[in-house]
């Protein structure tokens, strides 16, 4: 097994993804081959990750994927000298989790793949508390190892000090500080950080970041402590919606998990990228159509123009099976209407009608059992998701198409749609459940 670590912190905003990218480029460019993860459903900054680190990165989800899913992901950083995962919100965070292997958290990947923690602690405010902090994140859970921590935003050589004078009272390592430097930042949008394809400063600001760690992170230190547990080998592969799927991959459609399209051609499916936002239409010999989520509402108008795109969707639907998760179900739909409230007609494969103008966030996990077919799946399959968006639904007159209930067990509205051999759903498929 790889030696891994994973980088928590106490919170969201504490830092973990400019310490992640900066770590992961940092030894990337010194020649050492790192495994990049990220725990959680995010399918942003495993962007940036594979950015980093030129390697494709995969997310681990305790709440959403079975342990032979996880074993047999963390079994891809074989061929790596390390594997570097970044954490979600803070370490013990997750959700409700009957029926799930976890709740999500860090702590259970951590846990599960015997991969030490480096705490990255936000120290703004506080001097010796931060000790405090770091002593009850170290004694939480017996199974999940905290070897040290990062701290973040020091003020001042005499802040540094303090703190590490209170840290070495403890016994825990300090592997670096970090002084405050807001020009290291990545920008945001409302569903989190620009994605990584989008952003042209990206390789300036990541290759900064790294600057940045190697001057400010004991990096010898900070690989002697990676450590794993040994694991029985597992395969696990996702189904495959099809032996040929169109794909589309372009700025409006672009979240994707690496997972289940490496596990697609691992089951020996062709993957045949096509770009709505290029007018380009699926491949006429598809057997599936597969329109992933991403920012359609940022690019209404041209979608709405793509003509030869929708033709080519409309001719695919009439015996064959396709599928739109969140942004790619409103394409699917009658109109999309944006923040501004101008409607602009999609490829009307489906009733739905979306709105951007009343935003309301809809966000959590997503447990759907289907109620008819779905591309790959069968009627009466329990499929585990993540739901994360901010449009309103205004139309929504096809039939369900599955019954759906967040991370506590409760019925959500998110039903999803089907007509004929179309479907849709605002929930992103993370694995089949077990």
């Amino acid at each position: 097994m790889t030696p891994g670590l994973l980088i928590a912190a106490p919170r969201s905003g504490s830092g973990k993804t400019t310490v992640t990218l900066g770590l992961i480029r940092a030894l990337t460019r010194t020649g050492v081959r790192v495994q990049p993860y990220k725990c959680g459903p995010d399918y942003i900054d495993t962007g940036y990750h594979q950015k980093a680190s030129d390697r494709p990165a995969f997310n681990l989800d305790s709440w959403a994927m079975d342990g032979a899913l996880i074993r047999s992901l963390a079994a891809r950083a074989q061929g790596a000298e390390l594997a570097i995962a970044e954490g979600v919100m803070g370490l013990f965070d997750g959700a409700a989790a009957p029926g799930s292997a976890g709740d999500g958290s860090s702590a259970d990947i951590a846990a599960m793949l015997g991969w030490p923690v480096l705490m990255v602690i936000d120290v703004t405010g506080q001097s010796q508390s931060a000790a405090a902090l770091a002593h009850g994140f170290r004694t939480m859970r017996p199974d999940v190892r905290v070897a040290g921590v990062i701290l973040n935003r020091v003020g001042s050589d005499r802040h540094d000090r303090m703190i590490r004078q209170a840290m070495d009272d403890i016994a825990m390592p300090v592997l670096g500080s970090i002084p405050r430097y807001a020009e290291l930042s990545l920008p945001e949008r409302h569903l989190g950080l620009v994605q990584a394809g989008e952003l042209a400063e990206a390789e300036r600001i990541i290759d900064a970041l790294a600057d940045h760690i190697a001057d400010h992170i004991d990096i010898p230190a900070l690989r002697s402590l990676a450590d794993a547990r040994p694991l029985t080998q597992a395969h696990h592969h996702c189904p495959p919606p099809g032996q040929r799927i169109a794909l589309a991959q372009d700025a409006a459609f672009s979240f994707t998990y690496a997972h289940l399209v490496d596990g697609w051609r691992e089951s020996g499916a062709e993957i045949l990228p096509f770009s709505p936002l290029a007018d380009e239409a699926p491949a006429p010999d598809a057997d599936t159509v597969w329109l992933p989520g991403g920012y359609p509402e940022l690019h209404a108008p041209r979608l709405a123009a793509a003509r030869h795109c929708i033709a080519g969707l409309r001719h695919h639907a009439q015996d064959r099976p396709v599928h739109g998760e969140c942004g790619g179900y409103m394409m699917l739909g009658q109109a999309l209407i944006d923040a501004n409230g101008k409607a602009h007609a999609m490829a009307g494969l489906l009733g739905l009608v979306a709105s951007f103008a009343d935003r309301r966030l809809h966000l959590g996990y997503r447990r759907a059992r289907l109620l008819a077919p779905m591309a790959g799946y069968e009627a009466g399959a329990i499929l585990n998701g993540h739901e994360f968006h901010y449009s309103t639904v205004i139309e929504q007159p096809d039939d369900p198409l599955a019954d759906v209930a967040d991370a506590a067990g409760v019925t959500v509205a998110s039903t999803g749609s089907r007509r004929g051999h179309v479907t849709g759903s605002f929930f992103h498929l993370l694995a089949g459940a077990a």
